[in-house]
């Protein structure tokens, strides 16, 4: 970041990062510990993103708490009140600036509670980091204080960790392609069975499906971690700490052909085959199918990325692949996935998205890129947080060879109706 001060903000802050972490827990409630407004507005921005009821439960921190209180009370009362209507598997603990300015004790308030409520602590403020590193600290959190030291592996079973920007969707896709190689598969955290749109039951008042905390306990015993993302490389090497048997595969992203040839290969590499299955070999012949369908849409067009780092190093490589000019990639946050980019990086907001739009023709970014475009004529992908303008976000599929094969027509569709209707 170049400028003094951010003047479109593009950034997401970290407690929003351990929230969509937590919310990847069965029966987990998440407990923002902060104002009453920092909780407030992330319930309402994923609640309009997912377009489904979102679980978080705040400490409602005010000026007076603030400078009476040492944090220990509010927590406690705020697991006093939750535990008096529902019984959560696990309470999500973390921080937001106004405490971790105030430098509140959560270990020891969780400490204290361990006999009444399983909880897990971890520190978020929001004047660093961003929503992937917020998203990350949450699930080494999870990792160090749930999961179990083990000396022995169980060969059947096989843990994705994914970096936040990745849907549901995508998140389930995964799953099944390493299911296929023979792994009962589970991930950590799983919102592909939490925040996926699917129908309930009721609505609750904790998270409603992801993975359960038996489960995370036991991932010592994983064969395999699979870490998607610069994010959450680390994620796996915490696991390993708890069993140095663990083999901990790790892919910075799993967009296009060569991405996904990659993911592949080390998976029939790790289980000593020659070949993938059938609809695998099928989904990469289509996907080169694709890659020159697309390549004559994509000729001479300008794209323009603003999203998470993570979500932009995917997005690059699929583009690029087909042929598209990618102009410049903003980020929110420093990364080294942005290193992987043979594009123009700039860490910064919406204005130098703006800067970048008036010789573009594609911008893929949030709902909030939808202003510039109009100003500028651009034609507009939407990606990331957040959307409240599309039903279905939460089944977008661009990872591997079938999403990059509906990822690349989308793209190319989009362009082309633009260019039609523009002029």
């Amino acid at each position: 970041m170049t400028k003094p001060l951010q003047i479109n903000p593009l950034k997401l802050s970290q407690p929003m990062g351990a929230l969509i972490a937590f919310l990847g827990v069965k029966n987990c409630m998440p407990l923002m510990h902060g104002a009453q407004g920092c909780a407030s507005f992330s319930k309402v921005f994923f609640t309009r993103h997912f377009n489904d009821p979102i679980a978080v439960q705040t400490t409602a921190v005010n000026d007076i708490t603030a400078v009476v209180d040492g944090g220990d009370y509010s927590i406690s009362e705020a697991v006093k009140n939750i535990t008096q209507k529902i019984k959560p598997d696990l309470v999500g603990l973390f921080t937001t600036g106004l405490t971790e300015t105030k430098g509140d004790d959560i270990k020891g308030a969780c400490f204290l509670l361990k006999e009444t409520q399983k909880m897990v602590y971890v520190h978020t403020p929001d004047f660093e980091g961003g929503l992937e590193s917020g998203y990350a600290k949450a699930i080494e959190a999870l990792i160090e204080q749930l999961v179990k030291p083990s000396e022995t592996i169980n060969p059947q079973k096989a843990l994705l960790i994914p970096h936040v920007s990745l849907t549901p969707l995508e998140i389930e896709k995964i799953k099944e392609q390493i299911t296929l190689f023979g792994f009962e598969t589970l991930a950590l955290p799983d919102i592909s069975e939490s925040l996926d749109g699917h129908l309930g039951e009721k609505q609750g008042a904790l998270s409603s499906g992801g993975i359960s905390v038996e489960e995370i306990e036991t991932l010592g015993q994983s064969a395999l971690v699979i870490t998607v993302g610069n994010s959450v490389a680390n994620c796996g090497k915490k696991l390993r700490n708890k069993n140095e048997k663990i083999t901990h595969l790790h892919f910075d992203a799993l967009g296009g052909l060569r991405d996904a040839d990659a993911f592949y290969a080390e998976l029939l590499k790790f289980k000593h085959l020659d070949k993938p299955t059938h609809s695998i070999v099928r989904w990469r012949k289509r996907l080169q199918d694709a890659l020159l369908d697309t390549h004559f849409g994509f000729g001479g067009s300008s794209v323009v990325l603003a999203c998470e780092p993570d979500h932009i190093l995917s997005l690059h490589n699929t583009l690029q692949e087909a042929g598209a000019t990618i102009k410049c990639a903003i980020s929110p946050t420093k990364s080294l996935s942005l290193e992987n980019l043979t594009c123009k990086v700039i860490v910064g907001d919406f204005e130098d998205v703006e800067n970048e739009l008036e010789s573009s023709d594609l911008l893929i970014t949030n709902f909030h890129g939808e202003r510039l475009t109009k100003k500028y004529k651009n034609a507009l992908l939407l990606r990331g947080f957040p959307n409240y303008e599309s039903v279905g976000n939460q089944l977008k599929y661009d990872l591997l060879y079938e999403g990059s094969c509906y990822l690349l027509f989308e793209v190319a569709n989009t362009i082309n109706h633009h260019k039609e209707f523009s002029h």
